[in-house]
C-alpha cells in the first residue's frame, strides 16, 4: 500500500504541476485580486525554480562529498542501488541518466575494492508489465567482464526501503562480514544511509553520479533561467520528501 501511495502522488513533488495548478485556479477564480495574487506566485516559482545559482547552492549542500576507497583489505560486497536502467515496449533494456552507478561498481569491481556485487532493484512500476532491472544488469555486469560468481541479485525490492530490506535478507543469509559498500547517486545517498541504518547495515558509502560539482563562476551557469530546471528539481523534492515520510513512518 505504501508504495502504491508514493508512486500515485509523485505527480504532487514535482513544480511543474504546482504552476499549472496556479494556472488553471487562476482561470477558474472570479476574484481580481486573487488573480493577480495567483500570477505574482506563478512568477515568483518559475524564477526561482528555473534559477540555476539556486539549485546548484542547494544540490551541492545535500550533496555528500566524493569518497576515495583505498585498496587495503576488500570489501565482501559493494551494494548497487537500482534506479539506473529501463526497459522499452520490446523488453530491450537501456541504462538512463544514473548509468555512473553501474560504472563506478565495476570499477570498484575491478580495481579489487569489493569482492562481489550485490545488485538490488527489481520492478519499480505499479504494474508489472516489464522484467526486473537486475535482469539487465545482470547481463551489463556479465558483459564487463564480472564473473557471474560474484554477482548477486535482489530482483524484489521496489523502492529505497525494500532495497534495504532485501539486501539485509541476502547478506545475512551468506553471512557477509561488515561493512559493505553502499553504492548510488550523490542526491540518493542521504536517504539511502538512513533507510541501511535502520535496517542494521554497517556500511561505507560511495556516492556517485554527481548531478552538480563546484565550478567556476560564470553568468550562464548561475543566473541564466533554464527551464529543465522544473524537472530536475523533482528528484530533489522526491528524496527531501521521501527522507522525511520515510522517518515519519519508521523506515528511517
Amino acid at each position: 500500500m505504501f508504495f502504491i501511495l508514493s508512486k500515485v502522488l509523485l505527480f504532487l513533488l514535482v513544480p511543474f504541476w504546482w504552476i499549472v495548478f496556479l494556472g488553471i485556479w487562476r482561470i477558474a477564480t472570479n476574484s481580481a485580486t486573487t488573480k493577480k495574487r495567483l500570477g505574482y506566485i506563478m512568477v515568483f516559482l518559475f524564477l526561482v525554480l528555473t534559477n540555476p545559482f539556486l539549485f546548484r547552492q542547494v544540490n551541492l549542500t545535500w550533496q555528500p562529498v566524493p569518497v576515495i576507497l583505498e585498496k587495503k583489505v576488500p570489501y565482501e560486497v559493494g551494494i548497487l542501488l537500482g534506479g539506473m536502467s529501463g526497459y522499452d515496449m520490446n523488453e530491450v533494456g537501456y541504462f538512463g541518466n544514473n548509468a555512473d552507478r553501474f560504472i563506478q561498481t565495476c570499477n570498484l569491481y575491478h580495481q579489487g575494492i569489493i569482492k562481489k556485487i550485490l545488485v538490488s532493484g527489481g520492478i519499480g512500476l505499479i504494474y508489472k508489465n516489464s522484467p526486473p532491472e537486475t535482469k539487465y544488469l545482470h547481463q551489463q555486469l556479465l558483459a564487463n567482464g564480472i564473473p557471474d560468481s560474484a554477482i548477486l541479485l535482489d530482483s524484489q525490492s521496489r523502492n529505497t526501503y525494500e532495497n534495504a530490506v532485501y539486501s539485509k535478507i541476502i547478506c545475512d543469509s551468506l553471512k557477509i562480514q561488515s561493512p559493505v559498500v553502499l553504492i548510488t547517486s550523490a542526491f540518493h545517498m542521504k536517504r539511502s544511509e538512513a533507510v541501511f541504518k535502520k535496517a542494521g547495515f554497517s556500511f561505507v558509502p560511495f556516492p556517485c553520479d554527481y548531478k552538480v560539482i563546484p565550478k567556476k563562476f560564470s553568468i550562464g551557469e548561475y543566473f541564466i533561467p533554464r527551464i529543465e530546471l522544473l524537472e530536475d528539481w523533482s528528484y530533489l523534492i522526491k528524496e527531501m520528501v521521501g527522507l522525511v515520510v520515510y522517518k515519519i513512518t519508521g523506515k528511517a
